[in-house]
């Protein structure tokens, strides 16, 4: 597998190959790729590469849930893993990497669509917060919150965006920042703590950002700092989305309490990038997730439609209508 290494950006396009599932599962632990839709293609293209390179059906069950554990928050890794293990268990070897080459190819069409129904949510000449990366380089493709924005402009809206930076590791002021100007959409990278003076002062019309996961209530997964956004959102009256596929719609966790949290390593907080920030001695907290209830979700943007509360009966519609 050849990853583009999110690692190295903005300053060099590099890639890194995984000949291995252990190596694999290190690069999906390190970041070198990261973003919900994005893992849900690895997890499936790491089972064809399972195929390829373990001995016996026991070592590929076995390293398929290496890979469904490498990254526990996001649902979309699991559902790729258990996508591309169900066909290779009926179809055979070649199974699992058609299965893949489907996944990807349909994560492309989905997140067009979404960005499609996003745009109709964007006012003209809108100012766009938005948080993580969501964009071509968390998916397969275009990008779900970033899809948005994209549509968005392709339709002549034009609007800015808002560049959260996105302590700690930086993947707006990173990935997003370099995405858009690389799509030749206005953006401004803040610290994220600038975000609620900005709503106060009426300069943002729109908050989108995407998701690791959504429970069946419409509770939201995503990257930590998430949920100020939502509560600051509402205060403000301002619209807060949320863009992501159905496949990262869990309808089995029934709400955020069910959710468990990845914990990362202090390091990334007590560093930027390879300078340390924090006295010798100093200890971090790194949750690299938060949760955002369903109430503070304006709607939920997916490639089958846009979802509004009751959550409970919207998101279900949305996921059958994808099976259907």
């Amino acid at each position: 597998m050849r990853l583009v290494d999110q690692r190295a950006l903005p300053r060099r396009l590099r890639f890194v190959e995984c000949g291995t599932v252990s190596e694999l599962c290190d690069a999906i632990r390190s970041l070198v790729v990261r973003g919900a839709p994005a893992l849900g293609v690895t997890g499936a293209f790491g089972v064809a590469l399972a195929v390829r390179t373990e001995r016996g059906v026991a070592a590929v069950r076995r390293a398929a849930a290496r890979l469904r554990e490498a990254r526990p928050t996001a649902v979309n890794l699991a559902w790729g893993v258990d996508r591309a293990l169900a066909a290779w268990e009926a179809g055979g070897s070649e199974a699992a990497l058609v299965e893949a080459e489907r996944i990807a190819a349909a994560d492309v069409a989905a997140n067009r669509a979404l960005g499609a129904f996003g745009a109709e949510l964007v006012p003209a000449g809108a100012r766009v917060l938005t948080h993580c990366n969501a964009g071509a380089l968390a998916a397969a493709g275009y990008g779900t919150a970033l899809g948005v924005v994209r549509a968005a402009f392709e339709a002549g809206k034009a609007p800015t965006v808002w560049v959260d930076e996105t302590r700690p590791v930086l993947q707006g002021a990173r990935l997003t920042a370099w995405e858009l100007d690389r799509l030749g959409i206005e953006a401004t990278v803040i610290p994220d703590a600038l975000a609620g003076s900005l709503m106060a002062a009426g300069r943002v019309d729109v908050v989108v950002v995407g998701a690791d996961r959504i429970a069946a209530n419409g509770d939201v997964a995503n990257k930590v700092g998430t949920y100020p956004l939502a509560v600051l959102a509402r205060e403000h009256d301002v619209p807060f989305y949320v863009a992501a596929p159905t496949s990262t719609i869990d309808l089995a966790t029934p709400d955020a309490g069910a959710v468990v949290v990845e914990e990362r390593p202090p390091e990334e907080v007590l560093r930027v990038g390879r300078e340390r920030i924090a006295p010798a001695g100093a200890r971090a907290l790194n949750l690299a997730f938060d949760l955002t209830p369903g109430r503070l979700v304006t709607a939920v943007v997916t490639e089958q439609g846009v979802a509004r509360r009751p959550y409970g009966r919207s998101l279900a519609a949305l996921v059958r209508q994808a099976g259907a």
